[in-house]
C-alpha cells in the first residue's frame, strides 16, 4: 500500500471531518473526552507478586514459543474457566528435561499431555513444572485446566454485567495473563500465531484476536474460532463474551480496504453507530503518517467492556467508550506497542507514550480548532507539576510505577514532539516509519536505543545529549530570558535553571515570540549553554516577549523581562488552577499597585481587559468565555508579562 496517501486524503477527509467534527463538538471538549489517568488504569493490570513472577520466569527462557491453540469453555454468568491450551514451541537449550509455564496457584491443572502420554508436573508458585524427557527441537505440549480465577487486586479475568446482562472480559497487561491461561507469561516471546475457541451459551457472543473462522453449533452452545496470523505478545491475548451487537464498516485506502468490527452493547448501540465514524479519519492518517494499518488483511475490532478505559489486545481493542482521544490511543498501539513491543516494560513509553502523542496528532491534523494547543499546554503542565522523574522505568515491579500518567504517558509523549521540534518534521517521520518498517524489530520488540538510531539516521545528528537529558534524566528547565532593544538591534540573555540534579543543564532550541506594535514574529533561540546571549534585528518596538508560545517544548516557571523589569523586580505570578473551570486566581509575589490584567485568545482578541489599584491576588471568572487557550498579560508601570491559562468548563461536558 502506498504510505502517500494524500490523494486519498483530498477525496474523503473533507466529507468525513464535517460530520465526525460535529459530533465530536456535540459530545463534549475533545480533549476531554477520555480521561488518561483512566487509560493507564485500564492498563496497569498485574500479577500478585510481580517480582517472584519475574524472577521465575527466567526459567522457562529454555524455549520459544512459537503457537498457541486454545480451547476454553465460558459461560459469562459464572465466573470460571475450563479448557487446554496447546503450546507448540522451539528448543533454545540442548537437553531439556523439564518445561516451566506460568499458572496462577488459584487454577487447578487437570492433566498435561506430552508426545500422547500424561506426565507429570507440580505446580507451585504460580508456575507449572513439568517433567518432560525427549523434548525434540520443535515440540508441542497440552495443558488442561480450570478453576475460578482468583483477583489479584486487579480485573485480569472479570465476570460482571451491564444492565443485567452478564459479562466475562480478560485484560492481562503487564503480568495478568497466567491468572487465567497457562502461558510463557513474557513480553518478548511473541507466538507467531494463534488459535482461540470459545465454547460459549448459544445466545451469547465470543470475540477474540484475528478473524472469524466459523461459529459452530454445539448443542446448547456455540464455538466461536478465531485465528491470528501475526506475531502476538502473551499479554495481547484476550476474549470478551456477552450479548454482543456488531456494528461494522470498511474503512478504504488506496488499493485496498480495511475492514472494521465493534461488538457493543446492544443498549448503546444507537449512540456508538455515530460516533464509531470518528475512527475512519483517525485510521486514515495514521496510516498516511506512520504505514498501513499493521494487521489490516485481518481486522480491526472494537469490543466494549466495563473497565474505565481500554486496552489494546491486538486487533480487538478492548474500551470503556467511544470518546474520540480514547479510540485514536487504542488504535495507534497496533502501530507502538502491538506490531513492535517494548522489549521490557522499563521501555514502556515505546508503547505508551507513543499512543498518547498519536492522539494529539487528530487535533493537529483532523481539527481546525485549538485543541492541540491546549492537547500539548496540558501534557506541559501534568510533566512539570512535579520536579523530578524520567520516562525510562526506574522500576519494573511497580505497576503504577510502569503506568506513571505524568511519566510513561504525557512525558513519553512530549518529549517525542520535542524532539520533532529539534530535528524538523521530515527527519521525525521519516525516522519512525524506517523504524516500524526495520525488519529486525516489525512485529517483534524493541529497545529505546533502537528508536534513537532511526531518528540519528535520518537526522544526521548525535542524539546522545537529548536522549541521557530527556529520557534517563529527570525533571524540566525553566528560562529566564532578560533582554533589550536599541534601534532595530534586540538582545537577549538566556539563562535556566533544572528542576532535578540529574541534569545539569537541557541543550534545547528555546522558541520565543516577540510582540509590538500590533506585530509578532517568532525565533528560536540555540541554547547551549547557560547566561548565553543572542542579538537580532527587530524593524518594530518590542513590548513582549513570549517564551515557548506554541507549547514545543517542556518547560515551566519562564520568565521574560526587558533589562529595566530586571533591574527593577525578579516578577513572577502564578496562576492556580491551570487548567480553569470557572474561576482564575491569580497570586503576585508581592503587593502590586496600579497595574492592568488582559485575557487574550489566540487569535490575538482581548477577551478581558480591567485595571486594578491595589493587590496580591486577583480573581477572575471566567463562566462566559469558551473553552481554549488564552495569554494572561499583566501590564504594570516598571513591567509587562504573562502566562498561558486553559480554560475547561468542566460544567459543559
Amino acid at each position: 500500500m502506498n504510505l502517500n496517501t494524500k490523494h486519498r486524503t483530498n477525496y474523503f477527509y473533507p466529507l468525513m471531518l464535517c460530520l465526525v467534527f460535529n459530533i465530536f463538538l456535540s459530545n463534549s471538549s475533545a480533549a476531554q473526552e477520555a480521561d488518561l489517568e483512566a487509560i493507564a488504569k485500564s492498563e496497569s493490570l498485574r500479577f500478585i507478586n510481580p517480582t517472584i513472577f519475574q524472577n521465575a520466569n527466567k526459567k522457562s527462557d529454555n524455549i520459544d514459543v512459537t503457537y498457541y491453540n486454545c480451547y476454553w469453555n465460558i459461560d459469562p454468568s459464572q465466573n470460571f474457566i475450563s479448557g487446554n491450551v496447546q503450546i507448540n514451541f522451539k528448543s533454545v537449550s540442548s537437553n531439556i528435561d523439564t518445561l516451566y509455564f506460568d499458572l496462577s496457584n488459584g487454577l487447578t491443572g487437570d492433566s498435561i499431555v506430552f508426545h500422547q502420554q500424561s506426565i507429570s508436573f507440580l505446580h507451585q508458585n504460580n508456575q507449572l513444572l513439568i517433567s518432560a524427557s525427549g523434548v525434540q527441537s520443535n515440540d508441542s505440549i497440552n495443558i488442561y485446566y480450570h478453576g475460578a480465577p482468583s483477583s489479584t487486586g486487579f480485573d485480569s479475568f472479570k465476570q460482571s454485567t451491564h444492565q443485567g446482562s452478564p459479562i466475562i472480559w480478560t485484560l492481562s497487561q503487564p503480568y495478568g495473563a497466567s491468572d487465567w491461561w497457562p502461558c510463557k507469561n513474557t513480553l518478548n516471546d511473541k507466538a507467531d500465531s494463534i488459535d482461540v475457541l470459545i465454547d460459549v451459551p448459544s445466545d451469547r457472543v465470543a470475540v477474540s484476536n484475528g478473524t472469524l473462522i466459523n461459529q459452530q453449533s454445539n448443542g446448547t452452545s456455540k464455538i466461536y474460532h478465531w485465528k491470528h496470523q501475526f506475531p502476538i505478545a502473551t499479554y495481547l491475548i484476550a476474549f470478551a463474551v456477552t450479548d454482543y451487537s456488531l456494528i461494522e464498516f470498511e474503512v478504504p485506502f488506496d488499493s485496498t480496504n480495511t475492514l472494521v468490527q465493534n461488538f457493543v452493547y446492544p443498549e448503546d448501540s444507537i449512540t456508538a453507530s455515530t460516533q464509531l465514524l470518528d475512527l475512519i479519519p483517525t485510521m486514515q492518517l495514521f496510516d498516511s503518517l506512520f504505514g498501513v494499518y499493521p494487521f489490516y488483511q485481518e481486522k480491526y475490532g472494537q469490543a466494549q467492556f466495563g473497565w474505565g478505559g481500554g486496552m489494546e489486545h491486538q486487533t480487538i481493542s478492548f474500551i470503556n467508550n467511544f470518546g474520540h482521544e480514547l479510540m485514536a490511543h487504542e488504535l495507534a498501539h497496533h502501530w507502538f506497542g502491538d506490531k513492535i513491543t517494548c522489549n521490557s516494560w522499563e521501555d514502556i513509553w515505546l508503547n505508551e507514550g507513543f499512543a498518547t502523542y498519536l492522539s494529539g496528532l487528530t487535533y493537529e491534523y483532523l481539527y481546525p480548532s485549538n485543541y492541540w494547543l491546549q492537547f500539548k499546554k496540558g501534557k506541559i503542565n501534568s510533566v512539570t507539576s512535579l520536579k523530578w522523574g524520567s520516562v525510562k522505568c526506574s522500576d519494573t515491579t511497580s505497576v503504577g510505577r510502569i503506568f506513571n500518567s505524568r511519566l510513561t504517558y504525557n512525558k513519553g509523549a512530549m518529549i517525542l514532539h520535542q524532539l520533532r521540534f529539534v530535528i524538523g518534521d521530515q527527519s521525525f517521520f521519516t525516522a519512525i516509519r524506517n523504524y516500524l518498517n526495520d525488519t529486525t524489530l516489525a512485529f517483534k520488540n524493541a529497545t529505546t536505543s533502537n528508536l534513537k538510531y532511526h531518528f540519528e539516521n535520518a537526522s544526521g545528528v548525535n542524539l546522545d545529549d537529548y536522549f541521557n537529558s530527556w529520557y534517563e534524566g529527570e525533571g524540566y528547565p525553566s528560562y529566564k530570558i532578560v533582554w533589550s532593544q536599541l534601534g532595530n538591534q534586540l538582545a537577549l540573555n538566556c539563562s535556566q535553571t533544572t528542576s532535578d540534579s540529574s541534569v545539569s543543564f537541557f541543550k534545547l532550541p528555546v522558541p520565543i515570540q516577540i510582540i509590538g506594535e500590533n506585530k509578532d514574529t517568532i525565533i528560536i533561540l540555540d541554547n547551549n549553554n547557560n547566561f548565553q546571549n543572542f542579538s537580532f534585528n527587530v524593524a518594530f518596538k518590542i513590548d513582549t516577549i513570549i517564551i515557548n508560545p506554541n507549547a514545543d517544548i517542556i518547560t515551566a516557571q519562564s520568565v521574560a523581562l526587558s533589562a529595566k523589569q530586571e533591574n527593577i523586580t525578579q516578577y513572577y505570578f502564578s496562576i492556580i488552577p491551570n487548567p480553569a473551570d470557572n474561576n482564575i486566581n491569580l497570586n503576585f509575589n508581592e503587593l502590586q499597585n496600579n497595574f492592568e490584567i488582559q485575557l487574550i485568545d489566540m487569535a490575538g482578541r482581548v477577551a478581558f481587559d480591567q485595571r486594578y489599584s491595589e493587590a496580591q491576588a486577583v480573581n477572575l471568572t471566567a463562566t462566559n468565555f469558551s473553552n481554549g487557550v488564552y495569554f494572561i498579560r499583566v501590564i504594570a508601570k516598571e513591567f509587562t508579562t504573562g502566562q498561558f491559562v486553559v480554560i475547561n468548563h468542566t460544567s459543559d461536558q
